[in-house]
């Protein structure tokens, strides 16, 4: 096979250009409304005001997750497309990570060109924008990227630098979200033992575990007494998401990619390794090797701890396909960095991972191959028609009208600039901006925001409420708890607020309290309804006034 006559920067240029050009891809378009990104918009825009998170509002997270884009926020203002821009960095920052590590562990750059081909498809791509269970991970590799270079520096100093850096990575990813940055300390206290022993430099694991502390420390100490309330490690009243019930469950039941991934992890360094106590030495096999089985075990207990949306942990793909094609080639004595090898393999990856891109390429390939579809459950005056289509009877659900998302529209607001919304949604937040409420009091309104409709906070615009006991979002027995909501079933009852917007979610357990809406219709009036911005359009939004 031709080998390709690449330099070491060459192969750098065309992975990072390969990383830049994936993420830069959501600049250029338009987005339906996003289930629950109402919440990545608050934080952000409460932080990018000035807030402080448990003093001002409080979150069973860390605030780990809103700092880009709050910084994002401070740079191109709150609209909701300013989402994707911070999305867009953070993916960018997750590749790099990515590839950095592999490069360290001195991947052959063939096979490492191909591993971040695969993390960018599976992984990246379909993250366009930022969400808690995404960004704990990117900041866990930014942390392992650090970290692993640091362990084969000699000088002490530089190696304990590098260390510093992780360690803050790292517990951003605890302080992003508990469970998955909690696995990523456990990953790299694993590697950090393991070279200490190799090494014989035992000073390594205290001097990390004392700089990790003390990250935590300088960030949490300012954020006052409410922190202890609202951060979830399992106390009331919050719930702990740590089941091994469900983990054995789900991992002995389903979870058959991982358990694959592992056999061929294991079959690999079984098949390729003739003398283990000579490969127990050899640092760099058995850190990838300890990185990629902790990987998986991540991502297992990853599925059952951040159970939404469903494919939170496909990380694991990347870094299990570059270790297995890695031990593979070496075992075949193939040539990984060869013109042929290199363009097959991306053409294998791009087919392996085609439904993360195909569904933008199925309008054409539908006018390419038409394809005739019927609902019916009998022709009249034929036979009756039974295929991959209609074999299944659905019956609509009446509740709500549902809008399909080729109908919606945008918004003239520019704080939803480039987001289109079912055009309910749309004409019902037109008639809210021109309530009498809202264009008498430009000044002092007083509204009760429980919809996904969190930017017209800047649109409108109002103050958002305050306190250490306020929270960012109203999920009961998540964001929320009974204490809370009891103080907003005194405010309606007071008659507080001047504006009340209420999302009523039947198939959610008390996604917004569902006592609340009751106390509403006692003491508000209820002046409106359209629906919310979800797919399906499951639910409402109800407007409330004072009577």
């Amino acid at each position: 096979m031709p080998k390709l006559s690449l330099k070491p920067q060459r192969w750098a240029f065309i992975e990072i250009l390969l990383i830049i050009g994936v993420a830069l891809i959501p600049l250029f378009m338009t987005f339906p409304y996003r289930v629950n990104i109402f919440l990545s918009w608050e934080g952000a825009y409460r932080i990018s005001e000035g807030q402080m998170p448990y003093k001002d509002f409080g979150m069973p997270l860390g605030y780990g997750f809103w700092i880009v884009p709050a910084l994002f926020f401070k740079i191109f203002g709150p609209q909701l497309i300013t989402l994707v821009k911070a999305q867009v960095f953070l993916n960018i920052l997750a590749g790099l990570s990515f590839a950095s590590i592999l490069k360290t562990l001195e991947v052959r750059p063939g096979i490492r060109l191909l591993s971040v081909l695969v993390f960018v498809i599976s992984y990246s791509f379909s993250n366009f924008w930022p969400w808690y269970n995404h960004t704990v991970i990117v900041y866990e590799l930014a942390g392992l990227s650090f970290l692993l270079r640091g362990l084969f520096m000699e000088q002490k100093l530089s190696r304990w630098l590098f260390m510093t850096v992780a360690a803050f990575f790292l517990f951003l990813s605890f302080f992003t979200k508990q469970d998955g940055g909690g696995m990523a300390l456990l990953i790299a206290l694993a590697l950090v033992m393991y070279n200490s022993i190799v090494t014989r430099r035992w000073l390594d694991i205290p001097v990390f575990i004392l700089l990790y502390t003390a990250i935590a420390v300088l960030m949490i100490r300012p954020l006052g007494s409410g922190f202890s309330y609202w951060f979830n490690h399992g106390q009331a009243p919050h719930n702990s998401r740590f089941d091994p019930y469900d983990i054995f469950t789900e991992v002995m039941t389903f979870s058959v990619w991982i358990k694959a991934y592992f056999l061929l992890v294991v079959f690999s360094v079984a098949a390729g390794v003739s003398n283990f106590r000579i490969w127990l030495t050899d640092r760099k096999q058995v850190l990838f090797t300890l990185l990629t089985l902790g990987i998986l075990t991540e991502a297992a207990i990853f599925q059952i701890t951040s159970y939404t949306p469903p494919d939170n942990n496909i990380f694991f793909h990347a870094f299990a396909f570059a270790f297995i094609a890695s031990m593979l080639c070496h075992k075949l004595d193939m040539n990984a960095d060869s013109g042929r090898f290199v363009s097959l393999g991306s053409l294998l990856v791009l087919l392996w991972w085609s439904g993360t891109y195909w569904k933008y390429f199925d309008r054409i390939t539908e006018r390419l191959f038409p394809h005739h579809t019927t609902d019916q459950v009998a022709v009249v005056g034929g036979e009756n028609v039974v295929s991959r289509h209609n074999y299944m009877i659905v019956k609509p659900d009446t509740t709500f009208t549902d809008e399909p998302v080729g109908k919606w529209i945008f918004s003239p607001l520019p704080v939803f600039k480039k987001i289109y919304m079912p055009a309910s949604t749309v004409n019902g937040i037109n008639r809210v901006m021109q309530l009498p409420v809202v264009q008498s009091k430009k000044e002092g309104l007083q509204v009760l925001n429980m919809t996904e409709l969190t930017p017209l906070a800047a649109a409108m615009p109002y103050r958002l409420e305050t306190g250490p006991d306020y929270p960012l979002w109203y999920h009961l027995g998540v964001g929320m708890f009974n204490r809370q909501l009891n103080e907003f079933e005194k405010k309606v009852k007071a008659h507080h607020y001047d504006l009340v917007m209420y999302e009523y979610a039947p198939s959610l357990n008390n996604f917004y309290p569902f006592a609340l809406r009751d106390v509403l219709k006692e003491n508000y009036q209820l002046v409106d309804t359209f629906l919310a911005p979800r797919r399906p359009t499951n639910a409402v939004i109800e407007i409330y006034i004072n009577k």
